[in-house]
């Protein structure tokens, strides 16, 4: 029998800016509005980043992130999982402080350093609302998203080990997974792993459906059956891979930090237009949608009771 799809909604992330989108989550009130609806509509996994509510750049400051999750607690029980990305040119510090402060049951973990390039972007725009995003994603042609072997093992014992958080491990290509094995080996996490393989971020492995299934098979071969596959695509790609994904057997991640529209050429009005999206799509294929206890027993999570929030 198949297993029910765990729907990851990333909520606002740190890639986009106000310009690309009038519908990208800003305020607290914003993003605890928009993360509620999406667990209303399916999701039971909200991966949230933080924004400075004056003009909209990612922000690691704790007492931001602290303004809306005791909301979106009280109004859900979705997973909360708390970004240890960040946004572009923070500290490691500044990106697991929020989640050091929160104690959440879940954070995310990227598994290696690689370039991360949205400069494309800025090509298309020629009015932007605010003075930092031109230079904020032209600046990513000579950007490094760095996720030394030092700084993912300090993720996994201040959070894993210290604050009982299972990771949303983040692959952005295939030598991601090999690193993750080498900390499953050494004992430094253990199973159930939530595996998030990532396809078309420039710098990371391409949107091929040839890559889809590498990744998949590599993640068989060094992990067998002791993680949750999951997938997200950035932009146009995203709708058909996580569908794949789902058909595939896998759980699937959406919301406007990976993508901005809900079709071609049609901006999304909210995160819980996506999470509706694919959940009618994940249910005309004659499957099911995981509730949050569901995901929570899946992961093994140690429960929205165990948080700082």
């Amino acid at each position: 029998m198949a297993k029910s799809v765990i729907i990851t909604c990333a909520v606002t992330g740190g890639i986009h800016t106000p310009t690309m989108s009038e519908y990208l989550p800003i305020t607290p009130q914003e993003i605890a509005d928009d993360a509620v609806a999406a667990a209303k509509a399916g999701a039971s996994i909200l991966h949230l980043h933080a924004r400075d509510p004056e003009n909209g750049r990612p922000t690691p400051d704790p007492k931001v992130f602290m303004e809306f999750l005791p909301r979106i607690k009280q109004q859900t029980d979705a997973v909360v999982n708390i970004t240890t990305g960040g946004g572009l040119g923070m500290t490691l510090e500044e990106r697991l402080a929020a989640a050091v402060a929160a104690s959440p049951e879940m954070t995310s973990l990227n598994m290696g350093s690689f370039n991360f390039g949205l400069f494309p972007i800025a090509d298309k725009i020629k009015d932007w609302k605010y003075d930092w995003e031109q230079p904020y994603i032209e600046g990513t042609k000579e950007f490094i998203f760095k996720n030394t072997f030092g700084d993912i093992e300090r993720t996994m014992i201040d959070l894993g080990q210290g604050h009982g958080v299972k990771f949303e491990f983040e692959c952005y290509d295939v030598g991601h997974l090999y690193n993750l094995a080498h900390f499953v080996d050494r004992k430094l996490v253990e199973p159930p792993f939530l595996i998030q393989t990532i396809f078309g971020i420039m710098g990371g492995i391409g949107a091929d459906e040839e890559n889809l299934m590498h990744m998949r098979r590599i993640a068989n071969k060094l992990f067998g059956d002791d993680y949750e596959w999951s997938v997200l695509a950035a932009g146009r790609h995203q709708m058909p891979f996580v569908t794949q994904a789902a058909i595939l057997g896998g759980n699937v991640r959406v919301g406007l930090e990976d993508s901005l529209y809900i079709s071609k050429g049609e901006l999304a009005k909210s995160n819980a237009d996506q999470v509706a999206k694919i959940r009618r799509i994940v249910e005309d294929l004659s499957l099911t949608v995981a509730t949050p206890e569901e995901a929570r027993k899946r992961l093994k999570l140690k429960g929205g009771d165990r948080v700082n929030f």
